[in-house]
């Protein structure tokens, strides 16, 4: 059964274009297959049409939520993507990143 881990989060307007260029370190990360072999898909989305400003969406796709955890195991320990996530957070207005795990029922 696939299961999804859906983030969401609002990028501070002055934090955009730095925010952009996290993302494209993003996508280089999780295309080395070694480090994010669990990881099936990958998609960010952006708010576009009413709704919260800045506000942005990623989902990925993993076989299992055990393959989701052994991934996130061992890709936190890795100084390049510590140093991604710092910057990420300086971007995201507080309090507002959310994460949930959704399964797909057929």
């Amino acid at each position: 059964m696939t299961d999804f881990k859906v983030e969401t989060y609002v990028v501070k307007p002055e934090k955009q274009e730095e925010y952009m260029a996290l993302v494209e370190k993003w996508v280089r990360y999780i295309k080395d297959k070694e480090k994010c072999e669990e990881l099936k898909s990958w998609e960010l989305f952006s708010q576009t049409i009413v709704g919260t400003s800045g506000l942005f969406m990623e989902m990925g796709e993993f076989e299992s939520l055990a393959d989701y955890e052994k991934m996130m195991d061992r890709i936190m320990q890795d100084k390049e993507l510590q140093a991604i996530f710092s910057s990420f957070y300086d971007c995201v207005v507080p309090a507002t990143d959310t994460i949930s795990i959704w399964n797909a029922v057929h």
